[in-house]
C-alpha cells in the first residue's frame, strides 16, 4: 500500500506520544514537524531521523507545514485553540486532516470545518481514541446485536485529577492553564462523548437536539496552590474560573438523554464513567459490571458480586475489530486505543474511503464546550445543538469501510 507523506503541528507531551507511535509505521513518512517552541521541533525530527533514517524539514511556522505537494495529510496535535483554524486552512489546500481531541471555542468554527469539508470534500477525522477502546467496543457490538434492547440513557466523564498539569502549566508550556483560569464549561466533552455517540446512532438516524450545562464552585486549583503544591507565584490568589464539576445533560432526537461529568480538579481516581442503560441490560465501566434483565436478579440489591464481570462477556462479545487486534498484537499507548485511532485514520486516506470519525462527528461533539458556556454563564439555559448534517441524518448512506467502521 502506498506510503502517506505526513506533516504534524504540536509536538508537546501528547504530540511527542503519538509521533513515536507513526514513525513505527512503514507506510508513514513523516515529511515534516512543527511546534512554537524550537527544543519541542528538534525532538520531533531526532525522534523521525532515528527511526526512519531521514530527518524531517522542521519548522516553528505551521503555515511552511501546509503545502500539498509535499504532504498527503496534516497531524494536528497543538493546542485547542488553534485546532479548528489549522484544520481548515488544510482542508483548503485539500490536505486530509487527523484532528486531536479537544472543545471548540465558538459555534461558527465548528460550522467553518463543516462548511470547508462541503466546500472542499477534503475530509477531517477526529482522533478520539476511546472510540475503539476495548470494553466500548464491546458494549457497541452488544447493543448493535439487540442484548441492551432499546437504549434510553448513557453516562460519561472525563473524571482525571489534573491539578498538577494545570497548575504547572507554566513550566510545562501547557494550554489548560489559560484554559482554566479564563473559561468555564465542559472544555474535554469527547473522550465519553466519541463513544456514547456512536451506540446512539448520532448523525445517522438520531441527533443531539439541546443541552444544559451547570457548574459548581472553582476551590480545588485555589486550594491546591494555597497548599504549595506548585511553583509558579503568579497563582498564589488567582481565581481560577473553571468550576470544579461541570454536569451537562444532552437531550436526543429519539428521546434518548445523556449526561457528561467534567471532574479533573479534585482529588479522584480516573474514570471516563462509560454507562449505558438499556430495556434489557445496563453497563458501568466503574466496577466493570454487566447487569441483565432477569439473569442477575438475586444481585439486585447487592451487585458487588458481578463487580469486572465484563471481562467474561469478552470472550462472547468482544468487538471484530478487537479480535483482530488480539491476535496482531496489542500496541500503542491507552491500552491500544491510540494505535487502533492512528490506524482508522491512515487507512481510509490510503484507500480513499470515508472516515470512522467524521467531520459532522468532529463538529457535532466539539461544539457541546461552546454551547456548556454559554449555558452555565445564563444560569443553565437550555442550548440548541446545531444539525450539522443539515438533515442528512435521516438517511445516511456513507460510512467507513473495511476494519475501522464503527457505524452502522
Amino acid at each position: 500500500m502506498q506510503s502517506v507523506k505526513a506533516g504534524i503541528v504540536g509536538l508537546g507531551g501528547r504530540g511527542i506520544g503519538l509521533l513515536k507511535q507513526l514513525v513505527k509505521m512503514k507506510d508513514v513518512d513523516i515529511v515534516s514537524v512543527c511546534d512554537l517552541y524550537e527544543d519541542r521541533t528538534k525532538e520531533g525530527a531526532d525522534i523521525v531521523q532515528k527511526a526512519k533514517k531521514v530527518r524531517p524539514f522542521e519548522t516553528t511556522d505551521y503555515k511552511d507545514v501546509l503545502d500539498e505537494k509535499k504532504i498527503d495529510v496534516l497531524f494536528i496535535f497543538c493546542s485547542w485553540e488553534d485546532h479548528i483554524k489549522l484544520a481548515v486552512e488544510a482542508m483548503e489546500k485539500g490536505i486530509k486532516v487527523g484532528l486531536e481531541v479537544g472543545g471548540a471555542y465558538s459555534v461558527d468554527d465548528c460550522w467553518a470545518l463543516v462548511d470547508t469539508y462541503e466546500k472542499t470534500g477534503t475530509p477531517v477525522m477526529m482522533l478520539e481514541n476511546c472510540c475503539y477502546g476495548k470494553y466500548e467496543l464491546m458494549v457497541l457490538n452488544m447493543v448493535r446485536q439487540g442484548l441492551f434492547g432499546d437504549v434510553v440513557h448513557c453516562a460519561g466523564g472525563y473524571q482525571h485529577d489534573l491539578r498538577k498539569e494545570i497548575t504547572h502549566g507554566k513550566e510545562n508550556r501547557h494550554y489548560r492553564l489559560n484554559n482554566y483560569l479564563n473559561r468555564n464549561c465542559e472544555n474535554y466533552p469527547t473522550h465519553e462523548l466519541g463513544p456514547i455517540a456512536k451506540v446512539l446512532d448520532i448523525n445517522r438516524g438520531n441527533v443531539m437536539v439541546n443541552l444544559t450545562s451547570t457548574s459548581s464552585c472553582a476551590k480545588g486549583l485555589k486550594q491546591y496552590v494555597k497548599d504549595g503544591k506548585t511553583s509558579n507565584p503568579d497563582l498564589v490568589g488567582a481565581e481560577f474560573k473553571q468550576g470544579d464539576i461541570v454536569t451537562t445533560v444532552i437531550k436526543c432526537k429519539n428521546g434518548e438523554t445523556i449526561t457528561l461529568t467534567l471532574d479533573t480538579t479534585l482529588p479522584r481516581s480516573y474514570s471516563r464513567g462509560f454507562t449505558v442503560r438499556g430495556t434489557k441490560a445496563m453497563y458501568q465501566e466503574d466496577n466493570n459490571m454487566l447487569f441483565e434483565d432477569g439473569r442477575f436478579i438475586l444481585y439486585e440489591f447487592y451487585g458487588k458480586p458481578l463487580w469486572n464481570n465484563g471481562r467474561k462477556y469478552l470472550r462472547k462479545y468482544m468487538h471484530p475489530i478487537w479480535r483482530w487486534y488480539k491476535k496482531k498484537g496489542v500496541r500503542g499507548g491507552h491500552g491500544g486505543m491510540d494505535y487502533l485511532v492512528l490506524r482508522a485514520f491512515i487507512e481510509a486516506v490510503q484507500n480513499g474511503t470515508h472516515m470512522p470519525i467524521d467531520v459532522y462527528d468532529t463538529a457535532s461533539w466539539m461544539v457541546i464546550t461552546p454551547l456548556s458556556e454559554i449555558s452555565i454563564k445564563e444560569g443553565s439555559t437550555p442550548q440548541a445543538i446545531p444539525d450539522f448534517t443539515r438533515g442528512k441524518y435521516q438517511n445516511r448512506t456513507d460510512k467507513a469501510q473495511g476494519l475501522y467502521n464503527i457505524d452502522k
